[in-house]
């Protein structure tokens, strides 16, 4: 896959990935390269019964995997067509990335979960890990703005840090973004909801990351606190 390629496929599945909707997001995007279902299904080895049941909403949103062979059929489809041109998708807003530090002397992760008033929801068993680092980033930015090679950004110096996703609705979407990228943080800290749902938990443990929800610290409170940590 090119660059351009990948580029519009890290997009797609970040837009549907984050829609309230996927099975409606998906059908907007094939009907975007004017591809029909049965051909879009054959491209991805199953029946367009199933593709029509998830745009349709009639079966749960979709899985890592499918989404995964969902854009990879929709741009191989799209290749001589050129219909999902880069400059009507490319990134506007570049400030997904809303505080990011490097720590002196390794932090322990109780220490930050101390520091963000947080709830570890996984991967308790962990909070003596050592954390290098910290990036604080505006979750719907991130996924929507940040290109695939943008989005490695986050990680800073080292993959061995905390990521804090903040403007999150129930956690899955910072989890599944997570999930499909090679590079994996070792602790994840979810601001905005009160409750964090059971597939974002199921990330988290199937990738050994720690997943904690933070308390009622503001986005700069938290930035604050982890800046004072350095």
């Amino acid at each position: 896959m090119s660059v351009d390629n990948a580029e519009f496929a890290s997009r797609i599945a970040g837009d549907v990935v984050v829609s309230e909707n996927p099975g409606d997001a998906m059908r907007k995007w094939r009907e975007r390269i004017a591809v029909k279902q049965a051909i879009l299904a054959r491209e991805m080895g199953l029946s367009p019964s199933v593709l029509s049941d998830y745009e349709s909403g009639r079966r749960a949103s979709p899985g890592v995997g499918f989404i995964k062979k969902y854009v990879s059929a929709l741009v191989k489809l799209d290749h001589n067509h050129h219909k999902l041109l880069p400059r009507e998708i490319a990134p506007k807003d570049k400030s997904a990335i809303l505080a990011i530090g490097e720590f002196n002397e390794p932090v322990k992760a109780r220490e930050i979960l101390e520091a963000v008033d947080g709830t570890v929801i996984t991967g308790g068993d962990k909070l003596g890990t050592n954390i290098y680092g910290y990036t604080v980033v505006d979750s719907i930015k991130t996924i929507y703005a940040l290109s695939g090679f943008d989005f490695y950004k986050i990680y800073g110096a080292t993959t061995e840090r905390v990521l804090i996703f903040t403007k999150v609705g129930l956690g899955r979407s910072p989890m599944v973004a997570i999930r499909v990228v090679h590079l994996k943080p070792r602790m994840v800290v979810i601001h905005g909801p009160k409750t964090i749902d059971e597939i974002a938990k199921a990330l988290a443990e199937k990738e050994k990351i720690i997943l904690s929800l933070a308390g009622n610290k503001t986005e700069e409170q938290i930035s604050s606190a982890l800046a004072k940590l350095q």
